[in-house]
């Protein structure tokens, strides 16, 4: 399996391929929209990636956060979403969005994506809503007791996940400590709770 790729961005495709030179050897990744548009020429970069392997194809998801790629596979494990429902389904928002749009069952927002329908989104939601977190605050949807935000570059979060921490408890765990602290004092302190 590949975990991630770190390269030179040597090609694009639109609507969302690129090309990594890693020492030579070119890898096709296919990015979300944001990502996509993120991404410049010549760039030096570093995606994580999901390896999705069928009986026809093989194709590499990229994505720059943990966060991001850890949603994809729960996105995926869903009935019905392939990767590439899934790709567009983190294709409509930033991650964080798409996450509380989940977390807040909106189903009418996950519809919007491309290829997903109406019964496919409330799939989404039914199989995952509680799977993902305490929702943020997030359009019309009432907002919830307590709530959660996100960073989507926060290292502590993408630590914790790399310790095996599913989504939801490495965001509750970090819920409550101060985001001034070091990363390793704030991972230190979400592995006492």
């Amino acid at each position: 399996m590949i975990a991630h790729i770190k390269g030179t961005v040597v090609e694009k495709f639109p609507p969302s391929s690129i090309i990594v030179d890693v020492g030579g050897v070119g890898y096709e990744i296919n990015l979300t929209t944001l990502d996509f548009e993120n991404t410049n020429l010549n760039d030096g970069t570093k995606f994580y990636t999901y390896h999705s392997i069928r009986e026809n194809a093989e194709e590499l998801y990229g994505f720059s956060t943990l966060v991001a790629k850890k949603l994809f596979e729960l996105l995926i494990s869903v009935q019905g979403i392939g990767p590439k429902a899934g790709m567009a389904i983190l294709s409509l928002a930033s991650p964080e969005e798409v996450r509380n749009a989940i977390a807040n069952a909106d189903s009418v927002f996950i519809s919007k994506a491309s290829g997903v329908g109406k019964k496919s989104a409330e799939r989404v939601i039914v199989d995952l809503k509680d799977k993902v977190g305490i929702p943020s605050h997030y359009g019309t949807t009432k907002a919830p007791e307590k709530t959660i935000k996100l960073d989507e570059k926060d290292e502590a979060l993408d630590a914790l996940i790399a310790l095996g921490f599913p989504l939801k408890e490495a965001s509750s765990a970090l819920a409550d400590i101060d985001k001034t602290l070091s990363v390793e004092e704030r991972v230190r302190q979400a592995l006492k709770k």
